[in-house]
């Protein structure tokens, strides 16, 4: 069967690549081709600049499980195909993957030569044999909705706006490993986050109202700490038991407040219990 495709990198499959999937999905019922789409294993960027270091929303495994409720997903090399110019890869997009039609973003770009007008990729289109589309940008209020904007928000602390982009909570995942055991000894004990990829955006120093799902506990409401130097602890009031090794899904549900330095031990626990009392309103 034929295909229209749409090619990107969708972090986060946030509601603008949301959006273009829609679209993608009623061209596809409408011509009787099966819907495709194509992304990479890593960020474009990373095999460009060598010295480039990526903050990702979403790791590839959390991006294949995503991008396959919109279609078929095919996820390529991209240090294997980087070198492909935009004809190159549209010939390899329509003789290998019976690939037809091509829907683009609205300032998506690919291909060696790096073309920059959309008519260049038409014309390219129609001497190989695929109809290339082209989508307007979609915007939400007075945001534009891009990965950008979701990470500038997550630095920011902004959980909320990082949430309404992405159309669902911001979540990462990780490992629970062992820490200093303070927590433990003052009556709060804490899990300490490893996340399982590096390039994994982490927001904000701060405490955070999260939601988070192990192989011991389905989908409950905890406290979060980031602090300083990165390090991510989560107090789970309901739960007693022994979490590490497992792996850990965290949900960001809403910034609390900021980390701020405590004047004792007593002080400190009033602050955690106000915190644990606030992720539950």
């Amino acid at each position: 069967m034929k295909r229209i495709a749409t090619i990107g990198f969708f972090d986060g499959v946030h509601k603008g690549h949301r959006y273009l999937f829609k679209q993608l999905d009623r061209l596809a019922a409408e011509r009787g081709l099966e819907p495709f789409i194509v992304t990479f294993e890593q960020h474009p960027r990373m095999v460009l600049q060598s010295d480039y270091v990526p903050q990702l929303l979403s790791t590839a495994d959390e991006r294949r499980a995503l991008l396959s409720a919109f279609g078929e997903v095919l996820m390529l090399p991209f240090d294997e195909i980087h070198m492909l110019t935009a004809a190159q890869f549209m010939e390899l997009l329509h003789t290998q993957y019976n690939v037809s039609v091509l829907l683009m973003g609205y300032d998506h770009r690919f291909g060696s030569d790096r073309l920059k007008r959309p008519q260049d990729y038409r014309r390219i289109g129609e001497q190989v044999g695929i109809e290339v589309l082209t989508m307007s940008e979609f915007t939400e209020g007075e945001w534009h909705v891009s990965s950008t904007e979701i990470r500038s928000a997550l630095e920011n602390g902004n959980i909320a706006v990082a949430n309404d982009l992405l159309g669902r909570p911001y979540s990462l995942r990780g490992t629970v490993v062992h820490g200093k055991g303070l927590g433990r000894t003052i009556g709060f004990p804490t899990a300490n986050i490893q996340p399982a990829d590096e390039h994994t955006i982490i927001p904000k120093t701060g405490v955070y109202a999260v939601q988070v799902r192990a192989l011991a506990l389905d989908w409950t409401p905890a406290m979060l700490n980031i602090d300083s130097n990165g390090i991510i602890e989560v107090h789970i009031p309901s739960f007693q038991g022994d979490l590490y090794g497992q792996t850990m899904d965290i949900r960001f549900m809403r910034f609390i407040r900021d980390e701020k330095q405590m004047s004792s031990m007593d002080e400190l626990k009033k602050q955690i219990m106000e915190d644990c009392s606030s992720i539950i309103l």
